[in-house]
């Protein structure tokens, strides 16, 4: 089985039993060789409500290493759900291992202000 259906496969996996809402929005996580990206979603009505990623303008100015900018990421996008007046949310790791720049989002979004 080639890796990208192999992880596809675990991302539908993860799909079925999480669904976020429009008070309690799933967090989703992307993550590329280079970058991250975070996006508060309302499965509801199909809208994403903030997002935030490793190539917005605060961060890219920014030095560290990936790892340390998926933190800021995860601070980023907790903030952003403060402004909206969310504090909860439901972690959707993307297929990927909860190790990493996935923990690292995880911590920093909590951290924040964000509970999952």
């Amino acid at each position: 089985m080639q890796k990208t259906s192999k992880k596809q496969k675990i991302r539908f996996r993860i799909r079925k039993k999480i669904a976020g809402g429009s008070q309690k929005p799933r967090l989703s996580v992307f993550r590329s060789n280079s970058d991250i990206y975070a996006q508060l979603i309302d499965d509801d009505n199909g809208k994403t409500l903030a997002a935030a990623s490793s190539r917005d303008k605060d961060i890219v100015a920014q030095k560290g290493t990936k790892t340390e900018k998926s933190k800021l990421v995860g601070g980023a996008i907790a903030r952003k759900a403060s402004e909206l007046g969310l504090k909860d949310c439901v972690f959707d790791r993307g297929g990927n291992l909860y190790h990493g720049r996935i923990k690292a989002l995880a911590e920093g979004a909590r951290e924040a202000g964000l509970q999952f």
